[in-house]
This record gives structure tokens, C-alpha cells and sequence, in this order.
């Protein structure tokens, strides 16, 4: 099965959701670990997928892809999910 890069960013942005609603499910699970431990882990299951999507979102649209307009939304909604994951860790606390 050989997908096109914006289906690539797209998987991840969906993996990153995701593992999102995983942390939240089991939440309680990680009351015992560090807060720098918990960050760490936020920021490798929710910013790093995405910050890969963008990455294969803009190969997507510098390779000029069929469907183009996958690889755009997969560069916008991975931005703006990793964006929002990276103030959350740094502001909460």
C-alpha cells in the first residue's frame, strides 16, 4: 500500500488525536510519574506525529501531489494541533 504524503500527514494528525484521548483515559494512570516525565511524554505521543505531518505535508506539496489540497490540511490541522499541544505543556504546571 504506497500512500501519498498528505495521507501520510493526515494519518498523523489522526494518531496524534488518538493518542490524546488515550492520555486523557488514563489520566489517573500517570499520577504517580514526575510532571517532567509526564511532559515528555505528552510532547514525544502529541507533538512529534505531528510535527511529522507537517513535514511530510509540505513534501506533499513541494512533490505536487494529485490531491494537493490532503497535504494543505494535513500541514494546517497538524500545525495547529501541535501548536496547541506545545502551549499546553509549557503552560501547565
Amino acid at each position: 500500500m504506497n500512500l501519498s504524503l498528505g495521507v501520510k500527514s493526515m494519518f498523523l494528525f489522526v494518531l496524534s488525536i488518538v493518542f490524546l484521548v488515550l492520555l486523557i483515559l488514563f489520566e489517573t494512570a500517570l499520577v504517580s510519574v514526575a510532571v517532567t516525565t509526564e511532559r515528555m511524554i505528552s510532547l514525544v505521543l502529541l507533538v512529534l506525529p505531528g510535527m511529522i505531518g507537517v513535514i511530510y505535508g509540505i513534501l506533499g506539496v513541494v512533490r505536487k501531489e494529485s490531491r494537493m489540497w490532503i497535504a494543505y490540511l494535513g500541514i494546517l490541522l497538524n500545525v495547529l494541533f501541535a501548536l496547541f499541544q506545545l502551549f499546553v505543556i509549557s503552560f501547565a504546571g
